[in-house]
């Protein structure tokens, strides 16, 4: 089945036809792009294409595919849920754990859980992501937001194209950096020698990260992180860059041994605000940092006899 969108072009200048899409549907990019490329989008009742120039009068059909029953299969894994209604759903996701199923990857991850623990997830993922409008990295812990409706992932997805939402990270880094706060802008894209990695390219897309430094130490900072764009490994990759790289960080951290009891990265999603896409309330949640910080945090403490720079 599928659900038809008649949108008619107004403006002197629409623009590309697939950025006027996303933001008259609120869909993603990446989606729009999905539904251009299947044929599914017609511009004045013909075949197009998602750089197509716009004019006003123009009129585009856009079907969208109604969510089909996933083949996924239904794992009562446990997950922290602290927030549900009948629209969304906010977890605090658990360091190790893939975000939805993958080549390598077909169970144990959130949507395997969130499948059997809520009722309904939005479609528009796909069958591999319902409900996921944002990720986290494999070994990075901390707030997810979850659709459960259509209407609901719409509108999210527009809340953080329009980057009307506050996500605010803590790492534990290795170094001090330079200063209280400020911060990274610098582009990235594919690392060139390793296609699974990103890394700081010339002609990448634009990321900025602000930071401001909550403790130091000899060697090390506990830092809080706010991402204004959200690129693929942003965080990490920034802090590399800058020559503090995340404690236990597998791809982009020190080649030497992690001297500190933790799987992964220490990077936790700590405070995600924004307004709820149906009823506009103001949403705000924290998720305190799992133990193994917590004790490496506590350990740097003991080190400095109890007394860590605040910066």
């Amino acid at each position: 089945m599928e659900k038809e969108l008649g949108i008619y072009v107004t403006g002197e200048k629409p623009g590309r036809l697939d950025v006027y899409i996303a933001e008259k549907a609120r869909l993603s990019r990446e989606m729009t792009q999905k539904l251009i490329d299947q044929g599914l989008v017609t511009l004045n009742e013909g075949k197009t294409k998602a750089s197509s120039k716009l004019k006003e009068g123009d009129v585009i059909n856009v079907r969208i595919p109604m969510a089909k029953e996933t083949d996924i299969e239904k794992q009562d894994i446990p997950l922290d849920i602290l927030f549900e209604d009948e629209h969304i759903a906010v977890i605090n996701k658990k360091r190790g754990m893939v975000v939805h199923p993958s080549v390598g990857h077909a169970k144990d991850t959130v949507v395997n859980a969130l499948i059997y623990h809520l009722d309904d997830l939005s479609g528009i993922g796909g069958e591999e992501r319902p409900g996921i409008v944002h990720r986290l990295d494999k070994n990075t812990s901390g707030l997810m937001i979850v659709a459960k409706t259509d209407e609901a992932h719409r509108k999210l997805t527009s809340i953080f194209q329009s980057r009307k939402i506050t996500k605010e990270y803590v790492a534990i880094v290795h170094g001090r950096l330079r200063g209280r706060e400020g911060v990274i802008n610098l582009p990235i894209g594919r690392d060139e020698n390793d296609r699974k990695l990103m890394a700081i390219t010339v002609g990448g897309k634009n990321a900025v990260t602000r930071w401001k430094v909550k403790k130091s130490y000899d060697e090390y900072s506990v830092v809080s992180l706010f991402l204004e764009t959200g690129r693929t490994h942003q965080i990490r990759v920034h802090l590399k860059q800058v020559g503090n790289p995340v404690v236990g960080d597998p791809e982009y951290g020190k080649s030497e041994k992690c001297p500190f009891k933790i799987e992964g990265q220490a990077l936790h999603a700590f405070r995600l605000s924004f307004d709820h896409p149906i009823t506009n309330e103001k949403m705000e949640f924290e998720a305190p940092m799992p133990e193994d910080m917590q004790e490496i945090i506590a350990e740097l403490d003991r080190r400095n006899m109890g007394f860590s720079s605040q910066a």
